[in-house]
């Protein structure tokens, strides 16, 4: 029997990319998104070509009824599920003085909560079974403070330390949890944010490049796989070494 996965965020960006990476390595998948619904649908039929038992499925993460619902759908489709992917999220830029408790609630909110409600709606199922393996998707800022975007760093960093906690307590039912963490993915978004988004963050990264979501979405099927079985608990970071990299004064180490 083939595998199932469900991608929240998934209409688009990375998250479109992690679901057409696993369906190309024979998984049936549930394609969540909260908004633009034709995309979703789109790439389902995409897939669906393919061969691929693929279906969009509505939710808002942060809300408890919406991601019982899509899990019910996802039960009804696939009748079970083997994978989870926490992708879905959002973010607010603007300066933490200036930042509403309406930003902060709905970044809180879609990110952690989110994440933790897939997270345990899931690992009930899984349990049953005495296996399942899930990956929250984090960032660079995990571990490293980014200015204007005090609720997604938090946000990030709580999904982390999430990860961890997570990976505690269900590896005894076999599922298996970890983070990855990407730095500078150009996205539609990341490309809207900064005009010069490629030269400017690739001049920063030790590998003098700037990441793709294939690069991401290969993480994630790595640590999904039996590949990876004895994983859990960990953040890959997925940066080209961006985040790895202390700030050394000028002293010809530049390359």
């Amino acid at each position: 029997m083939k595998s199932t996965a469900l991608v929240t965020g998934a209409n688009s960006g990375i998250g479109k990319t992690i679901a057409s990476r696993l369906a190309g390595c024979a998984y049936d998948v549930a394609i969540n998104y909260r908004e633009d619904a034709n995309s979703a649908q789109r790439l389902a039929k995409e897939l669906q070509k393919d061969g691929i038992r693929a279906i969009s499925v509505y939710a808002d993460v942060g809300i408890s009824t919406d991601v019982d619902a899509m899990f019910e759908k996802v039960f009804s489709a696939f009748g079970k599920l083997d994978a989870l992917v926490n992708n879905a999220g959002v973010q607010v830029w603007k300066p933490l003085l200036e930042v509403q408790e309406a930003d902060w609630d709905r970044v809180l909110t879609t990110n952690l909560k989110g994440c933790f409600l897939c997270t345990q709606r899931a690992a009930r199922h899984m349990r049953e079974r005495r296996s399942g393996a899930i990956v929250n998707i984090g960032s660079g800022c995990n571990k490293v403070p980014f200015p204007n975007l005090s609720g997604y760093t938090a946000s990030k960093g709580g999904i982390e330390m999430f990860t961890k906690c997570a990976a505690l307590e269900l590896g005894p039912y076999g599922i298996r949890v970890n983070c990855v963490a990407p730095g500078a993915i150009e996205t539609e978004r990341t490309r809207s944010e900064l005009g010069d988004f490629a030269k400017s963050w690739s001049s920063l990264t030790p590998l003098r490049r700037i990441g793709t979501p294939d690069d991401v979405a290969a993480a994630v099927e790595f640590l999904l796989s039996d590949n990876a079985s004895f994983i859990s608990g960990q953040t890959l970071g997925v940066d080209g070494g961006l985040f790895a990299q202390p700030r050394w004064p000028s002293s010809g180490y530049e390359v």
